[in-house]
């Protein structure tokens, strides 16, 4: 349970650690909805393209020491055209 607390001419709550990290609200910015019975605290999902450079960093780096199949080789490759007729 929490309290309002006086925050200059407003009132906010603190929300236990635990809560914030299983509510996915950690750093990042809130939406707030008035509902019948209360307040919905949600995270705002961020489509912009300002993390795209963030997340690729991410995926290159889980896939460092990876293997490539050749997928793109067989991609570029063109032998196989030389038989076909235009």
């Amino acid at each position: 349970m929490t309290m309002l607390t006086k925050i200059g001419n407003s009132q906010g709550i603190r929300i236990p650690k635990p809560l914030i990290q299983q509510a996915h609200l950690e750093n990042v910015s809130l939406e707030l909805e008035v509902l019948e019975n209360g307040l919905l605290i949600k995270p705002i999902n961020n489509t912009k393209r300002d993390t795209w450079i963030e997340n690729i960093e991410k995926v290159i780096s889980s896939h460092q020491g990876l293997e490539d199949e050749g997928l793109l080789e067989d991609f570029l490759n063109d032998n196989d055209l030389e038989e076909y007729e235009w």
